[in-house]
């Protein structure tokens, strides 16, 4: 950019191109909600994972890039297998897992189990050994207390810093502080976040996040592909080397309304998580009840769209800590202050005895106010967007105006220098003009003359020759170094003292990013309530009642979520479970009669139900019914009450990868060796035809096999669930007769020839798979459908297998055509003909086809 003063023929010219565009905007006022637009590249998420394991506990700590946050659990008894460990690692999906190379046999079996599946999964987390003295405990409460935090300001005392720290980490926990400490020690070699910036900058770090697995509801990654509640769909992108994924249909699909991002994060955290903690699930259904009240709907409205201006904040703060800020991003900040103030003061109105409400009401400080009334009255929007950098609006700093006022009186005042300059210059040259560049300062340009051809002919007493540019010359002389003494280089001057205000103005926000980090926490959790309730009064939910003195639940017409949304009419069931008998459920019945369906409806059951659980309704919506309560949300049903089991153990999908190199079958060997082994007296298992991968006698004999050893628990049975085409399992009475063992299956009638299925379950046993009508329905050939029953019913009468006499002939007379067709193409005149040849070769192997 340059500010130009020119003269040509001896007659003063205006301000040309360059010189207009250096003029500054006049104060405009700072712009509210949607007149900002996040910048939506963002870094890929990284997290960073330390562990220690000792004395049968464990402390975690990891690092998220993506909020730049340290989250921690405090020190946690864990099994020998470590299953406490395999569910973090599983829920945060590490890039890293750093511990220390000293471990005992236990946390050695698990690392060597997961290198291997390094091996063979390249999605599998990096284990990275440091030395066991980087987790000393002294020397991590030293990286701790030594840290440089963004979210302490730098007026705190060595103490008081101390103080603070004290009251967010729990130095107590001993193994946690160490892997804290281990954890500043690796993100500190690997340069986390800030790879490329000089070695003076820390790593950003916005907070310390405390996170629990308690009360938690065990949930495996086969459950969740069972039930729909997550399913990622490919989506091809033209602009994209790698096609993504999107949510396909699935009940996070239905239920995410979330107006920011992260609010859907949160709402996949607890899709995630599912709980029996009562007191949080209760406040969860608090909010959404509220919302849902007819005269509460504008609220909801107005809170929803204020959600929709939250935005990105740990991001900004992080470039903040980096000095890399946009600024696009100063905007994001405002509007997302804005909006939060326009939270606070909506909640304010709201009954504070719902927690949630009182929280947003008193914990959005004044700090917001000082935040938006500091970034309101410095930064210059209109200005900073159209000169893409930060400024500042005037009355802010004087040396700032003072200087900005020079620079737009500036090409006047360098066009009359420039007539000055013109009178002094050789009366060849016809014009002139005095120029400002940023970093270089004033210089006198004149044309090119044609007798300028050598560089020794640019040389003209007075003025030193700087360079030539597009065939004009540029030169100091005693008026331009006067102006540079005088005025100096004005654009670096503003640029600096800008920037230094930015700085000052960033250590203000930094300084609260405590409070906006709470923003967030608070913010998202509205995010997700709302979105629930706006489900919730759509689909038509209810509330469900949570009763722990309750074994079983209870739903009364309870509909599914996803089909009621595919289907025209849906039909609403009920469902009641508890007791100890029927512990042990084999469901039986025809093909595509609804089995499966019925256990992928148990499937989540036990994420609710109390100890002794017990049977259910017919289809998959019970599950995801509870499901739904365990998440603090409104369900589709009329009326249902909830309780919680320890585990679920399924052999419902066999989950084939080359990379396994398994077999079908013995994975799904696995599947029940797991639930074999682990399953206790308040465990789910459920299995869906079990054994059907191997020999048919071997597949039964296994089946009835595993079934007699739980069995044989007594009342330490887990409760299990098998659905099988087995049906010698109980024609030949392998099983135990006794209270534990219930049959039932899938109610049927037939009307002529026609099967109707009724998909509900009642008791007794199926007497037939009905696979003709299966096949009838997959369009084979009636032919092969009724030699398919022949053949059934032969075997089942112990008779031998005939073949079809009418078909016999049909094949006899085909091969006595084709070997008569023959004959007459042969030419008997023919001297090479060898009929000893012909005979051998077609004829005598044809007689056996026809005989």
């Amino acid at each position: 950019m340059a500010l130009v003063g020119t003269t040509t023929g001896g007659t003063p010219q205006g301000l040309g191109s360059e010189a207009s565009a250096t003029s500054f905007p006049s104060a405009t006022p700072v712009p509210g909600p949607g007149e900002a637009e996040e910048d939506d590249a963002e870094e890929p998420a990284e997290i960073h994972l330390c562990v220690l394991w000792n004395l049968g506990h464990l402390g975690i700590a990891y690092y998220d890039t993506s909020d730049s946050t340290i989250h921690f659990m405090p020190d946690a008894p864990d099994h020998e297998n470590l299953k406490l460990l395999q569910r973090v690692l599983d829920e945060i999906n590490p890039q890293s897992v750093v511990t220390s190379a000293k471990q005992d046999e236990n946390m050695t079996r698990f690392l060597g189990k997961l290198a291997s599946q390094q091996r063979r999964e390249p999605k599998r987390p990096e284990i990275i050994f440091l030395p066991n003295v980087d987790f000393g405990l002294e020397i991590s409460k030293q990286r701790l207390l030594s840290g440089n935090y963004a979210f302490i300001p730098d007026s705190m005392t060595t103490t008081e810093k101390i103080i603070f720290l004290s009251s967010i980490i729990p130095f107590d926990c001993l193994l946690t502080v160490r892997a804290l400490g281990g954890l500043l020690k690796f993100l500190g070699r690997r340069r986390i976040g800030v790879e490329l910036e000089d070695y003076n900058v820390s790593i950003p770090i916005l907070g310390f996040k405390k996170f629990v697995l308690t009360h938690l509801v065990s949930i495996d990654r086969d459950t969740y592909s069972v039930l729909q509640i997550f399913k990622s769909e490919s989506h091809p992108s033209v602009y994209k080397v790698a096609s993504g994924l999107k949510e396909g249909l699935s009940l996070f699909g239905i239920l995410n309304r979330c107006r920011c991002k992260w609010g859907e994060k949160l709402l996949r955290l607890w899709f995630t998580r599912p709980t029996h903690d009562l007191e949080e699930l209760n406040s969860r259904l608090d909010v959404i009840q509220f919302f849902l009240l007819p005269q509460n709907l504008d609220m909801a409205q107005m809170l929803h769209r204020l959600l929709g201006h939250i935005k990105n904040v740990p991001l900004i703060l992080k470039r903040m800590k980096l000095s890399h800020t946009k600024v696009s991003d100063w905007q994001v900040l405002y509007k997302t202050v804005y909006s939060a103030l326009g939270l606070r003061d909506a909640c304010r109105s709201l009954p504070q005895s719902i927690p949630l409400f009182r929280d947003i009401a008193q914990e959005f400080s004044d700090d917001l106010h000082h935040i938006i009334s500091l970034i309101g009255k410095v930064v210059d929007f209109e200005g900073s967007f159209a000169a893409n950098h930060f400024t500042v609006l005037p009355s802010i700093d004087p040396e700032i105006d003072e200087k900005k006022q020079k620079l737009v009186g500036l090409p006047s005042f360098l066009t009359e220098v420039a007539w000055k300059e013109l009178e002094s210059l050789d009366s060849r040259i016809p014009s002139c003009s005095v120029i400002y560049i940023p970093l270089i300062g004033f210089l006198l340009s004149i044309p090119r003359l044609p007798s300028m051809v050598e560089a020794s002919d640019f040389e003209i007493e007075g003025l030193e020759f700087m360079f030539l540019s597009e065939e004009k010359l540029h030169y100091r002389s005693a008026r331009t170094k006067e102006l540079d003494a005088l005025l100096g280089d004005l654009h670096c001057d503003i640029r600096d003292r800008e920037t230094l205000l930015m700085y000052q103005l960033q250590c203000q926000v930094l300084a609260r990013a405590a409070v906006l980090t709470r923003v967030l926490d608070l913010a998202s959790r509205l995010d997700v309530l709302l979105a629930l309730a706006s489900a919730a009064r759509d689909y038509g939910y209810s509330r469900p009642r949570f009763s722990p003195q309750l074994l079983g639940v209870r739903i009364q017409n309870g509909r599914h979520p996803l089909m009621e949304l595919c289907t025209r009419t849906f039909v609403p069931n009920s469902a009641e479970c508890g007791g100890d008998k029927g512990r042990v459920k084999v469901i039986t019945g025809p093909n595509s009669s609804g089995k499966s369906i019925y256990l992928k409806q148990v499937h989540a059951i036990p994420h609710c139900a109390p100890a002794d659980f017990l049977s259910l309704s017919t289809d998959p919506k019970v599950g995801l019914i509870t499901f739904m309560a365990l998440v603090g949300s409104f369900v589709p049903a009329e009326e249902a009450e909830i309780g919680a089991v320890d585990a679920i153990f399924t052999r419902i999908h066999s989950c084939e990868s080359i990379s396994l190199g398994l077999s079908t079958f013995m994975i799904d060997l696995n599947q029940v060796a797991k639930a074999v082994n682990n399953a206790t007296e308040q465990s789910l298992v459920l299995m869906d035809e079990f054994g059907k991968g191997t020999n048919t006698v071997d597949g039964l004999a296994l089946l009835a096999a595993v079934l007699r050893h739980w069995l044989s628990l007594g009342p330490m049975c887990p409760h299990i669930f098998v659905a099988t085409n087995f049906l010698s399992l109980i024609q030949l009475q392998l099983l135990p007769q006794g209270p534990l063992v219930q049959y039932l299956t899938m109610e049927t009638c037939e009307d002529g020839n026609d099967l109707v299925f009724f998909y509900r379950v009642c008791e007794g046993v199926a007497n037939a798979s009905h696979a003709s009508h299966t096949a009838a329905q997959a369009r084979l050939p009636d032919k092969l459908i009724s030699r398919g029953k022949e053949v059934s019913d032969l075997i089942r009468s112990g008779k031998p297998i005939k073949p079809i006499k009418e078909l016999l002939k049909e094949r006899q007379m085909e091969n006595c055509q084709t070997l008569v067709d023959k004959f007459l193409k042969l030419d008997l005149e023919d001297p090479n003909l060898d009929l000893e040849i012909f005979m051998s070769q077609e004829v005598l192997p044809a007689a056996t086809t026809i005989l």
